[in-house]
């Protein structure tokens, strides 16, 4: 390796340990000013904790990956223009602080959804060039605004949207570095490294909650990182969407069947499938082992088969897809049956 490869390696490297460092920082600090304010989640019969906890911890991955993000974006061999580092920062710091707006007291869901979709346009509109790409805007809205959604709907037990972030964020690293970006590599382990930092305080039992400043962030940032992916190297979206996966089809399959059964889907619910495995029984850290196996057993390899395979990305993409709906509704319906039997085995 030469010398100028490692020199402009390192600032890189040096980021994301300092990523993880200021997120640790930061969310200390967050619990602290969470006991201040008073901004706990109290346990109830729509949440899956027992005691009262701080929320809002989320701050720390917000901070470090602002001032840490730039650092990747900004090397000298870097292929983003700055307009573009410029728009991503402010449409993260925009979802953060309607997030953080809403911890502090809360907002409307027309108003942060404004906000969100504000952010994901602004985005998009300094990633996509050239009239082929313009075609795919409407549809990158839509998937941005959804995961900075999912990410918030999937965000209910300890530890399990930061171990998600370490995970998808730390795969999209592996896929740049795979394809000879080490800044975009970079970026994802500022990424990965601020989620680690906030995990250290949020596993179970945890300490303190992400709060919607830091699951809308982290979704907003792993969606930007999947479109600057495809920006490059546009078959390997389909290996990114395969590290999404376990999160994608929960939140995708839970919102569709609450919806057909004419339910309040907007209305806060535990019916995801983690929130099925905690109501069954099971702690949440066993909960968030069910999402690492996957991610690990089925998530990880296929997505490796379709990085090396670009001609089978899709295919593959489509069994991960189908392979988690139907783990999903086997899982589904075995928590609910048991659920059902120990509840009438205690009446009788």
């Amino acid at each position: 390796m030469s010398d100028a490869l490692v020199a402009g390696l390192a600032p890189i490297a040096l980021a994301v340990v300092f990523a993880f460092l200021i997120a640790l920082g930061v969310v200390r600090a967050a619990i602290a000013y969470a006991y201040r304010r008073g901004m706990f989640d109290q346990p109830g019969q729509r949440r899956s904790h027992k005691i009262a906890t701080a929320r809002g911890g989320g701050i720390g991955i917000v901070v470090a990956v602002l001032l840490m993000m730039p650092i990747c974006l900004l090397q000298q061999a870097s292929p983003w223009p700055l307009h573009l580092v410029v728009m991503l920062l402010l449409a993260t710091a925009m979802i953060a602080c309607i997030g953080w707006w809403d911890d502090h007291s809360s907002l409307p869901v027309l108003p942060r959804l404004g906000v969100q979709l504000l952010a994901v346009v602004l985005f998009l509109l300094g990633l996509i060039s050239g009239p082929l790409s313009w075609l795919w805007l409407p549809l990158w809205v839509l998937g941005g605004a959804w995961s900075v959604n999912l990410h918030n709907f999937m965000d209910g037990i300890d530890g399990l949207l930061a171990q998600q972030g370490i995970f998808v964020a730390g795969g999209l690293a592996v896929l740049a570095g795979y394809i000879g970006q080490p800044v975009l590599a970079g970026t994802a382990g500022c990424v990965a490294a601020a989620c680690l930092g906030f995990w250290c305080y949020n596993r179970s039992p945890a300490r303190i909650f992400m709060g919607d400043v830091g699951s809308a962030a982290v979704g907003l940032l792993l969606f930007a990182l999947t479109a600057m992916l495809w920006r490059l190297r546009w078959p390997l979206v389909w290996p990114a969407l395969i590290l999404s996966s376990a999160f994608i089809t929960d939140a995708s399959l839970t919102l569709l069947t609450r919806m057909l059964t004419g339910r309040r889907w907007y209305a806060a619910h535990r019916e995801h499938l983690y929130q099925w495995i905690v109501r069954r029984g099971y702690t949440h850290r066993a909960s968030a082992g069910w999402y690492l196996g996957w991610n690990l057993v089925i998530a990880a390899p296929l997505a490796v088969w379709a990085a090396l395979q670009p001609g089978m990305g899709l295919p593959a993409c489509i069994v991960t897809y189908s392979m988690a709906a139907a783990v999903w509704v086997h899982a589904k319906r075995r928590l609910i049956r048991r659920n059902r039997y120990r509840i009438r085995h205690v009446l009788t």
